[in-house]
């Protein structure tokens, strides 16, 4: 079972997304890169590692120039510089030149560090994604967009730069932890509800399947995920207009995020932040409240939280104003209009923002 997805840059092939269940094509479809004579360096995490690091070195020995793999303490507090700089001291004593390739083998954190070093090492060399968590293969993989974290501020240092090939298999979702597959839903729900109304009434339908990972029902939703990115990235592949769209629930999310210390995932912090957005569009009578509760509602048999405890709202609201998203004194702030089209505002105001905030700070108490 496999599909194959290109994405077109400037109205050009750039990449091709390979859809799988296992392992079995990653050789074919690298062998198309041409790395027999090339060396390949894999970057990974310590959880991946342990999981499909031997694996993956396996396919490659023999097939290429040589194999070598680099790993990083597992978690998004190690998406920082000093990581960065850790790879590159790598790959320079590994003597890696502009012909060679790295291979990003992991979650987000895994893929954007990995794109990142691949954008700026000698300049810029290729590199591959082999995402291997829901978050990953749904989002952060597909795009171009790489980068990491600086002192606490989400993605404010990066690059866009694409891949040379992106490789699914969905067969990893079955080793992630209940936690982790469920925060990369929010990605996949984001994509219904800014784009395709039809998307998210089938989640909703097939909502059992999903929960219990069968592979056929995942390969699916992660297909149908991925066009709707698709179709978004290819027609502003650098985030001058439409691309934006794809920040639903990620303004609030962020500040959360970085407000709880990344203690919580980035998936439940969007999750919060749809909620947070949903109610704004409501409250701009875009949106009925009916359809407000059931998007609100939609995220519980997720396990993704809809209420939080403990935050301070106006601190949160300073932290939205230090977001990457902010244009001079205006943030540029993502609603929905109706289910699957979302709208770019730049006039939400202090005052919405807060009322969102304590909406889902407030809201069990309030039912």
């Amino acid at each position: 079972m496999s599909g194959r997805m290109n994405i077109l840059y400037e109205k050009k092939p750039c990449y091709d997304i390979v859809f799988s269940t296992s392992f079995e094509d990653l050789l074919e479809e690298l062998k198309q890169l041409l790395i027999t004579d090339r060396k390949i360096g894999i970057v990974t995490d310590s959880h991946v590692k342990s999981l499909y690091g031997d694996e993956v070195m396996g396919l490659l020995e023999g097939n290429c120039r040589k194999n070598v793999l680099f790993s990083f303490d597992a978690g998004e507090e190690n998406k920082t510089l000093d990581t960065v700089k850790s790879i590159y001291t790598f790959l320079i004593k590994e003597k890696f030149d502009r012909k060679d390739l790295l291979i990003a083998l992991g979650g987000g954190v895994v893929g954007d560090i990995t794109g990142y070093v691949a954008a700026t090492y000698l300049r810029g060399i290729d590199f591959v994604q082999i995402p291997t968590t829901l978050l990953a293969q749904a989002d952060s993989s597909i795009g171009g967009k790489t980068g990491v974290d600086f002192d606490g501020y989400k993605n404010m240092v990066g690059a866009f730069y694409m891949p040379k090939l992106v490789f699914m298999n969905v067969g990893t979702l079955k080793t992630l932890e209940d936690r982790q597959f469920y925060s990369g839903f929010a990605e996949v729900m984001k994509h219904g509800l800014i784009k395709d109304s039809s998307f998210y009434e089938w989640l909703i339908e097939n909502m059992y399947e999903i929960c219990d990972r069968e592979l056929e029902t995942l390969l699916e939703m992660i297909q149908r995920s991925c066009m709707i990115k698709k179709l978004v990235v290819e027609k502003d592949p650098t985030e001058k207009g439409d691309r934006a769209l794809l920040n639903f629930g990620h303004t609030i999310g962020h500040a959360i995020e970085k407000y709880k210390n990344f203690m919580l995932t980035h998936g439940e912090c969007v999750a919060l932040g749809c909620v947070a957005a949903a109610y704004i569009s409501w409250k701009h009578e875009w949106l009925s409240m009916e359809e407000y509760y059931e998007i609100r509602d939609m995220f519980v048999p997720f396990y993704l939280p809809i209420t939080i405890d403990d935050i301070d709202c106006e601190e949160i609201l300073r932290l939205t104003k230090s977001d990457k998203k902010v244009e001079g004194e205006s943030i540029k702030f993502i609603l929905l209009k109706k289910v699957g089209k979302a709208v770019i505002d730049r006039n939400v105001t202090d005052e919405e923002i807060l009322n969102a905030l304590s909406e889902i700070h407030y809201m069990e108490e309030n039912e």
